[in-house]
């Protein structure tokens, strides 16, 4: 279901860019903004890894430093069928983790010190698995290209914004498109994108919450890490980049109300009955 649903806003999205150049920026506009959006999210589908990690300061461990969280991955690697990837330790107390990279084999796993001391060994074997399921569905090249439309589509609305304000097509609009339809795209257009983006991002949550349970052998413990980890991240903040928000297992920024419309992550408590689902069944 996880997948159909993130094929369909796939869709929706490449829909949603086609309508929106064609109504704004004409066809020319609309092939020149999207290649310029897949340009920029190529060079971050390749350089991201780097970014991110330097800016979060992560540290590569190797064997000798953390025996255990790295014979851990390793162990739940082999059993996905997937490269040992690179580990990655980040200073802080806020318990949270992450991965990045842009294919199996190039991919980085990194967690920050206040996860190995919060969570027990078999919980954090539940994390590491939710961040190996984001490696086996690739989710680094799905949020990538969700990313690139969702882009190109922001981009549309100011080429089309500027043109209103220069008068570039606002005096040649035989065919009866109103300057009131065009404002109102300008301004849902985006918001619209961004919010299909972030229900890509939700879906893509669920699925590698079911791979890491699988991995793990019990739901169970990655629930109790769910719940740990939403509890600890509301108490300690996280000098988090609201742009890298979606990469973390949970939302290392707080927030509620109608920022909830616009998470990256699906409510704690839908992921943690969806696994317990898999071990007591949907209750009626």
């Amino acid at each position: 279901m996880n997948t159909f649903k993130t094929y369909f806003l796939m869709a929706l999205l490449t829909v949603l860019v086609v309508f929106v150049g064609n109504l704004l920026g004409g066809q020319g506009g609309m092939m020149m903004a999207f290649l310029f959006a897949v340009v920029m999210n190529f060079g971050t589908y390749f350089f991201s890894d780097k970014i991110v990690l330097r800016m979060y300061g992560a540290r590569e461990v190797s064997e000798t430093e953390n025996p255990q969280l790295y014979r851990m991955t390793q162990e739940l690697a082999q059993h996905a069928g997937i490269p040992m990837p690179k580990l990655y330790l980040i200073q802080g107390d806020q318990p949270n983790a992450f991965t990045t990279g842009r294919n199996p084999e190039h991919t980085a796993v990194a967690v920050t010190e206040g996860i190995q001391r919060l969570l027990t060994p078999d919980e954090l074997r539940g994390v590491i698995g939710h961040e190996l399921g984001h490696v086996m569905h690739r989710d680094i090249l799905v949020g990538t290209i969700a990313a690139t439309f969702a882009g190109a589509i922001s981009m549309l609305a100011h080429m089309a914004q500027w043109a209103m304000i220069f008068g570039g097509r606002s005096r040649d609009n035989d065919d009866g498109e109103s300057p009131i339809v065009a404002i109102a795209m300008i301004i849902v257009a985006p918001l619209a994108a961004m919010l299909i983006q972030m229900a890509i991002s939700r879906s893509r949550e669920f699925m590698a919450d079911e791979e890491g349970a699988r991995l793990a052998a019990n739901p169970l413990l990655l629930a109790n890490a769910l719940r740990k980890l939403e509890a600890s991240a509301r108490e300690i903040p996280m000098d988090a980049s609201p742009s890298t928000a979606h990469m973390f297992i949970v939302n290392p920024l707080n927030g509620g109300g109608i920022a909830k419309l616009f998470s990256t992550h699906p409510p704690i408590e839908e992921r943690v009955a969806r696994l317990e689902a898999m071990v007591y069944g949907n209750k009626a």
